[in-house]
């Protein structure tokens, strides 16, 4: 794969890759292993959202990952697992050992009736074992899910049932922090009400006691006992389904964004070489938890199809103190660091004592990922981590995307703090008005859409592909709106300003106003809320929850404690909402929508400026929300 090392290399590539879109990939695509070339490089159209790349072809993607390094890398570590605690011994897998290991649980799959097109949920800490059960799914046909374990029983049985899984994965317990997390009881919660699944594996992680249910629930390493080293990978179409993520939207039902196979494999690949200017034998040190689509990317498949060693953390950045991360990059040497702007935020406020002793010269790039990231954290990140010579690689992207689609090149794009700055090759950006007019130029603000297909792109909600079309395709006929504001100023750089959508986005965790407001209504003194977001210092966005009782007689602290116990338990303890108003009434349009760029607003605590609010069925209710604020 050629890789882009200088500016002219960067805007040919990217002339390229728009005049002749189909024979840019299928250079790029050449580079791989396939059992059988397509017969069409692009097909379909955004109208009706029926996008196929490489279709005709067949291919594995672990015979990418791993079988196709057997011979000219066996022996270098592929995977690298630096624990909770660091008094515990790191552990690494080569790429021959982590192809016998996958290999070995693909069997287990076969063993348990799992085929191709059966899904399996996910259900694991940061440990080895979750990077081989998803390339095991993969290499027997099966379709993961992965569902971050830090979501609640009742977040597990909406992603099971939705997705109709067969098989849990799941380990006894885990440890974050100090804090001792029993896995295996959520999802034992959960399988009350999960009729599709058949087998329960767990992972014997931290010697827990769990309760284990004959018939349904197995060990995970007595099921390795006999498991053959040999397995012949499934062959797939290029466009059978690799996996489901879910992702919060507007409604309060999550959506299973599906992923195909070849366009997926052929777009990681490229833009984690390319980005991160990706040299054989480093190591990369993506700090994403495989339950998110950065894990996916760029800690597992990315990497993997690079012959990359990738470190799988388990940690934060502030256990056992608050240099955890820079231990990580001394010893193992790291040389790409691809961490969330949350993370910066939260050791920034420790100061720079957290560097001391610590050698972080390996470090040749730094990378920024899950939200934008504001100018003062991009400068403290250069200076402090990268020695102010590594060159910082502010990625724009998402779930729905697979891959990053506006990024510096590093040592290639001039870099500009805070700014994504100009889209990849293939990735034809542009900024929309509201009545759905381009809007042309420099120096503009907008909507961000994407006027064409690129390989990455997610292929349908599962089970529901007229939801992904209305979701993504239907604001702006012909267009995939991204459901972010951007500006690009007078040098084409492009700006991300953040949602525009009823989504939130709370430490590089998108949440969806719908879900969290579903929870907040279950509570017994709430009769209807609104979620906005506001400006954290930490998270980037912060949760304000607007809340109607019931009675006028509520008391402030247990209704707190109440609402943030019943979306711990609905959606996870990240969906906390930060502050929460009660108030009399929400301002709603005469059609009876919540008006919410004033809510947002009152959050934000600009309270001088609310525009008009003449449309609104009560515009007094502002000025009683506004009192309440006071």
């Amino acid at each position: 794969m050629k890789q882009i090392s200088n500016l002219d290399e960067y805007f040919e590539a990217y002339k390229k890759s728009i005049e002749s879109p189909e024979v840019f990939w299928a250079e790029v695509a050449e580079g791989f292993s396939w059992r059988k070339k397509w017969d069409t490089v692009l097909d379909g159209n955004f109208t009706d959202a029926n996008v196929k790349w490489f279709d005709g072809a067949q291919l594995n993607l672990t015979e990418n990952c791993l079988d196709r390094h057997l011979v000219s890398r066996p022996d270098q570590v592929a995977l690298i697992w630096e624990p909770n605690d660091p008094k515990e011994n790191f552990k690494t897998l080569t790429y021959k050992e982590l192809h016998t290991e996958v290999c070995r649980f693909a069997n287990v799959l076969v063993s348990l009736g799992v085929k191709k097109g059966d899904r399996v949920c996910i259900y694991l800490p940061m440990v080895l074992e979750g990077a081989i059960a998803m390339l095991a799914c993969a290499r027997v046909g099966a379709i993961h899910s992965v569902v971050f374990a830090g979501f609640s029983s009742t977040s597990l049985v909406d992603r099971i049932n939705d997705a109709d899984c067969s098989v849990i994965l799941t380990a006894d317990a885990v440890y974050r922090g100090d804090k001792k997390i029993e896995l295996k009881k959520i999802v034992d919660e959960a399988l009350e009400q999960t009729p599709s699944i058949k087998h329960c594996v767990v992972l014997n992680h931290r010697n827990t006691e769990v309760a284990m249910k004959p018939g349904r629930d197995v060990w995970w390493h007595e099921l390795l006992v006999n498991a053959s080293s040999v397995h012949v990978a499934e062959i797939m179409e290029a466009e059978d389904p690799l996996f489901i993520l879910y992702t919060s939207g507007s409604t309060g039902k999550p959506k299973g964004v599906l992923h195909t196979t070849a366009g997926y494999m052929v777009y990681a690949a490229y833009t984690f070489s390319n980005v991160f200017n990706y040299k054989d034998g480093e190591v990369f040190f993506c700090t994403a938890d495989i339950g998110w689509v950065t894990g996916h990317s760029y800690l597992v498949y990315g990497p993997l199809l690079n012959g990359a060693t990738s470190i799988i953390f388990e940690g934060t950045p502030v256990y056992p103190d608050h240099g955890r991360f820079w231990d990580v990059v001394q010893k193992h040497r790291v040389n790409i660091l691809y961490t969330a702007p949350t993370a910066i935020r939260s050791l920034q406020k420790f100061g720079t004592d957290i560097f001391k002793g610590k050698d972080l010269s390996s470090l040749r790039v730094l990378g920024s990922v899950g939200e934008p990231i504001n100018e003062e954290a991009w400068e403290w990140y250069h200076e402090n981590v990268g020695g102010s010579r590594c060159p910082i690689v502010d990625t724009w992207w998402q779930t729905e995307t697979g891959g990053i689609l506006i990024s510096p090149i590093a040592f290639t794009t001039p870099l500009k703090p805070a700014f994504a700055t100009f889209p990849l090759p293939g990735v034809q950006p542009v900024l929309m008005d509201e009545k759905g007019n381009e809007i042309a130029g420099n120096g503009v603000e907008g909507n961000l859409c994407i006027s064409f297909p690129w390989p990455g792109m997610a292929r349908s909600v599962y089970g529901d592909h007229e939801r992904f079309k209305n979701t993504y395709f239907s604001a702006y006929k012909g267009y995939y709106f991204t459901g972010d504001g951007c500006k690009r100023d007078e040098d084409g750089y492009y700006r991300i300003t953040g949602r525009v959508d009823d989504v939130v986005n709370v430490s590089g965790h998108r949440i969806g106003t719908g879900e969290l407001e579903d929870a907040i209504n279950e509570h017994e003194a709430v009769v209807e809320s609104a979620v906005v977001g506001y400006p954290h210092d930490v998270k980037g966005q912060g949760l304000y929850a607007f809340v109607i009782c019931n009675t006028d007689n509520v008391e402030a602290e247990a209704l707190e404690r109440g609402i943030k116990a019943i979306v711990t338990d609905k959606i996870g303890p990240f969906a906390r909402p930060d502050k929460i108003q009660v108030v009399p009434g929400l301002p709603k349009t005469r059609s009876g929508k919540i008006m919410r760029r004033i809510l947002r607003k009152i959050a934000e605590g600009d309270i001088s400026n609310l525009g008009d609010t003449s449309t609104l069925l009560d515009p007094g209710v502002v000025d009683k929300i506004v009192d309440g604020v006071k």
